[in-house]
């Protein structure tokens, strides 16, 4: 099995801002676990709140390269006793490659991750749709532009309760 990591920069179509960061871009970071004729997806992002970079997660990996390449298709639930043991200092990192090596195990049996997992998709919960902090005004339009069944709003300003009245309007 092969490691290779992917960085990206994610563009954001608005600018995100939450109390303690602001950002037009999403670092995140793909790993790619590649085993014969296919491969396996997982992804983290970085987190300047929990103080995790790409360039973090990417050294961890690198340093533990050899032991990731080193699974042997066994039960996936079984390697993620052996990631725990090596990531546990970067849940980011470690649930990226747990992702990307459940992904690799399903394909490898003709499977979806769903289908592997015995998920449900009509049964999923309702996720929601994060605003981020700015005017009313601008809020109030990404909620028209993105109709949702449910919203997560970011607040941390002197004008929240207007904002929260415009966008119950």
């Amino acid at each position: 099995m092969k490691l290779v990591l992917h960085p990206y920069d994610l563009k954001l179509k608005h600018r995100f801002k939450i109390a303690h960061d602001s950002r037009d871009v999403q670092k995140t970071l793909i790993v790619e676990l590649q085993h014969g004729d296919h491969s396996g997806f997982g992804e983290a992002t970085a987190s300047i709140y929990y103080k995790n970079s790409i360039e973090d997660m990417m050294s961890l990996l690198k340093h533990h390269r050899t032991a990731i390449e080193s699974y042997n298709f066994e039960v996936p639930e079984q390697f993620w006793d052996q990631l725990k043991e090596i990531l546990w200092s970067n849940s980011f990192a470690l649930s990226a490659v747990d992702v990307a090596v459940n992904d690799l195990y399903a394909k490898y049996r003709g499977l979806s991750l769903s289908e592997m997992w015995g998920i449900k998709r009509d049964r999923n919960p309702i996720s929601n749709y994060t605003i981020g902090i700015d005017t009313a005004e601008n809020m109030v339009n990404r909620l028209k532009e993105f109709p949702w069944p449910l919203y997560k709003i970011k607040l941390g300003t002197t004008e929240d309760i207007r904002i929260i009245k415009e966008l119950r309007k």
